[in-house]
């Protein structure tokens, strides 16, 4: 599919000349929104302390002094892995945004930034995240974050192609988000991913919950997808069917949810208050886009969906906290 679009600069040629390295960074990270890892680092930190490691003899069963140095590391190899995903996401759908009127402000759409820069900044996310799954390997022994780390940035890279050939691309994004769980438990303890089904759970609770507030999202591009020739489940079917569609979703991440804390003793009483708290902010974010429509796409996209991923990992991880489980 070729799109004949010319971007519309926000920067003129001589101002971006004389933008720094440091400002270019701070341009792409404004421009990929890093505050928005919060849909997927929670997931990230609750996958890793589902598999943490646990003695008896501590006041709090968590093995703190060997799993604080995992956790970091874990955060800063999401924040790569993110940083990646989405300069993928901008850089190959730089002419695609550049003619929509929505997304033409975008950085490598506007020519603010150039291939050039993309190509340095996706490189360096890229060796960051290979590099600190490697660390895995020399502190604790585990290389299989380092096996699978080109692997996963293929995955999660992949999405932002999806849409120019099927309406799941909402799916796939889902499940680009769904591995930080899954990779997470890898890097903590990959003997315990197999026993441990509560992960694998709530995996497919976030490709249906993404699947499903991402649905809403394609919403505001329906008239230019179909112009285009680009896919989703909104320009595929429709603004209400596709409204249904994501509450089926919706209501199938609940359900996932559900099933995760019936899986094991180690989520208890506070994160199945969680799970009800979730459920109640996920009917609201339908409730705002039936009342509002498109108005009301921000706060339910946005807000209410940051809500969603905080409350589930605060409530996780605090009940795996308290509970007593050794391995």
């Amino acid at each position: 599919m070729t799109i004949d679009a010319t971007p519309t600069p926000i920067i003129h040629p001589p101002e971006q000349d004389r933008l720094s390295v440091l400002g270019r960074f701070l341009l792409a990270l404004a421009d990929i929104k890093l505050a928005h890892s919060v849909f997927a680092l929670p997931f990230a930190i609750l996958g890793a302390f589902l598999v943490a490691p646990r003695r008896s003899d501590l006041p709090f069963p968590i093995d703190w002094l060997d799993f604080l140095p995992q956790l970091a590391l874990i955060v800063v190899c999401m924040v790569f892995a993110r940083t990646w995903a989405m300069l993928v996401n901008r850089v190959v759908d730089r002419r695609i945004d550049a003619a929509n009127q929505r997304t033409a402000r975008r950085a490598f759409a506007s020519g603010a930034l150039s291939i050039g820069d993309g190509s340095l900044l996706l490189g360096g996310s890229a060796l960051g995240f290979i590099a600190c799954c490697t660390v895995f390997g020399f502190l604790f022994s585990n290389w299989w974050p380092t096996i699978l780390s080109v692997p996963v940035l293929i995955w999660i890279g992949f999405y932002s192609l999806t849409k120019r050939f099927t309406w799941l691309c909402h799916v796939f994004l889902g499940g680009a988000l769904a591995v930080s769980p899954i990779a997470a438990a890898i890097a903590v303890n990959p003997e315990l991913l197999t026993s441990t089904p509560a992960i694998w759970w709530i995996a497919a609770m976030v490709v249906c919950w993404v699947a499903g507030f991402d649905v809403i999202y394609a919403i505001q591009d329906i008239e230019y997808d179909r112009q285009v020739g680009l896919n989703s489940i909104p320009a595929r079917f429709g603004y209400k069917n596709a409204a249904w569609l994501s509450r089926g979703l919706h209501l199938l991440a609940i359900g996932a949810l559900v099933l995760a804390w019936q899986s094991t003793d180690q989520l208890g009483v506070l994160f199945g208050t969680g799970i009800a708290l979730v459920g109640s902010v996920l009917v609201l974010e339908h409730i705002v886009l039936q009342r509002r429509g498109q108005a009301g796409i921000p706060m339910a996209f946005f807000t209410l969906n940051g809500v969603v991923s905080v409350v589930l990992g605060i409530t996780g991880c605090v009940d795996l906290v308290f509970t007593s489980v050794s391995y």
